[in-house]
């Protein structure tokens, strides 16, 4: 019987060699660029040298020397706090917006209208992290366009990218202004999908367009909806140090300060390579656990689920 089902799966990857071939790219990328990096996972339990390298290396002593020194510092709270308040804020202002500004855009029936603002929405989603900064900067600072027009109406100016308060707002602000558009594509494509016998139907029952958006467009891509949310909730520790480190300053820093700004000063300023191993495994850990709970609480109670 095994051996009957082995040449029936021999035969069917035989019959269908061309999809294989064209998949086998991306498999090797994913072997080369996901999996093999994790052999240097070896090195948060090492005392690292990079003249003998990762298995010539001798074994921390204690194993877990790297992490107790992370959590013995005073930047190791601070840095998860300001990383989690980050994250949240970012899911909890980004993640609704898009699914707005696709139902609203769904709502445009003229094409060229449509394209256009949908070129519009996608194009900061490809400027650099350098131009995001150097945009904010070019209106948030003293001498910034903000500052100008409140002087003008007699304030008086506000250090936005100095003072620490106002870090998070652009952080966050600036971020859900970049991703809007491209992160509404995939409910866009969701919403392209439902078919037009509901509206026809929701339109004879005179059902107004907010009732169509509310009784059909969100009912149909909630599953979209949920699944978005998990692997979001599941990628919330991980917050790019580019733009926080450019953002930072010495006013700022004790809410700028995040583990992965943390981890590229003590990685790769100080060569601490052990050091920031282990605090970028401790992050990848928090996601991973934070991932297979909201998956388990969504296939529990919505019966939807990434794996």
């Amino acid at each position: 019987m095994e051996g009957r089902k082995h040449k029936y799966t021999v035969r069917k990857v035989l019959e269908k060699w061309q999809l294989y071939v064209l998949l086998l790219p991306a498999v090797v990328w994913l072997i080369l660029f996901a999996y093999y990096p994790m052999y240097g996972l070896l090195i948060a339990f090492k005392d690292y040298k990079g003249n003998i390298g990762i298995l010539g290396s001798p074994w921390a002593d204690p194993i877990l020397k790297h992490f107790e020194t992370f959590f013995s510092t005073s930047i190791a709270v601070n840095a998860i706090w300001n990383t989690v308040i980050i994250s949240l804020l970012t899911l909890v202002v980004g993640f609704p917006v898009p699914i707005i500004f696709a139902l609203l855009l769904n709502q445009i029936r003229g094409g060229k209208l449509r394209k256009t603002i949908q070129t519009i929405s996608y194009a900061p989603y490809f400027l650099s992290t350098v131009i995001i900064v150097s945009i904010i900067s070019l209106l948030f600072s003293a001498n910034g366009l903000i500052n100008s027009i409140i002087t003008d109406l007699g304030g008086k100016e506000i250090f936005f990218t100095s003072l620490p308060e106002w870090f998070r707002p652009l952080y966050v602000g600036s971020s859900v202004w970049q991703s809007m558009g491209f992160n509404a594509i995939i409910y866009i494509a969701a919403l392209v999908g439902i078919s037009t016998d509901y509206y026809e139907a929701a339109i004879v029952d005179g059902a107004t367009r907010f009732q169509r958006i509310l009784r059909i467009d969100l009912p149909l891509i909630l599953p979209t909806i949920i699944l978005m949310l998990i692997l979001n909730v599941g990628n919330i520790m991980n917050v790019g140090y580019e733009k926080a480190f450019l953002m930072q300053n010495n006013m700022n820093t004790t809410v700028s300060e995040l583990l992965s700004t943390y981890v590229y000063k003590v990685g790769l300023q100080q060569a601490q390579y052990s050091f920031a191993t282990a605090v970028g495994l401790f992050n990848s850990v928090v996601n991973f656990i934070l991932l297979v709970l909201v998956n388990f609480v969504s296939k529990r109670f919505s019966d939807i689920s990434v794996f």
